[in-house]
């Protein structure tokens, strides 16, 4: 059966690309999500193609919020609406992939700051 489900979700970060990458792609590997790609720009933007069975949509939805992503208004809409829909219809649709494009603005916070007080 096709996906009936194709997200395009947007988040934002304070992590850096590279460290939201490494946790965000273990987090879905460790939940039976699959990564088609992943990357970032020099911008700091990272995007990342991934896919999963509906049946684990609870746990994966999960996960992304663990890794600290902050996802949009509309992100989370779609997700809550994808695990309302496949937990009433569980035996009919378990199997089918949920293929998710998200874009994540990543803002890396410095991670040292030198004061006054530290600096005498």
């Amino acid at each position: 059966m096709s996906s009936s489900w194709a997200l395009q979700m947007k988040a934002t970060s304070t992590d850096q690309s590279s460290r939201v990458i490494q946790l965000l792609t273990g987090a879905l590997l460790g939940s039976g999500g699959w990564v088609l790609s992943r990357g970032a720009n020099d911008s700091g933007v990272v995007n990342m193609l991934f896919e999963f069975e509906r049946r684990n949509c609870v746990d994966i939805y999960t996960v992304m919020i663990a890794t600290g992503i902050d996802l949009s208004r509309l992100a989370h809409v779609r997700f809550t609406e994808l695990c309302q829909c496949t937990k009433s219809r569980l035996d009919e649709c378990g199997n089918e992939i949920v293929s998710v494009d998200l874009e994540i603005h990543t803002f890396a916070i410095g991670t040292r700051y030198v004061g006054a007080t530290e600096a005498a």
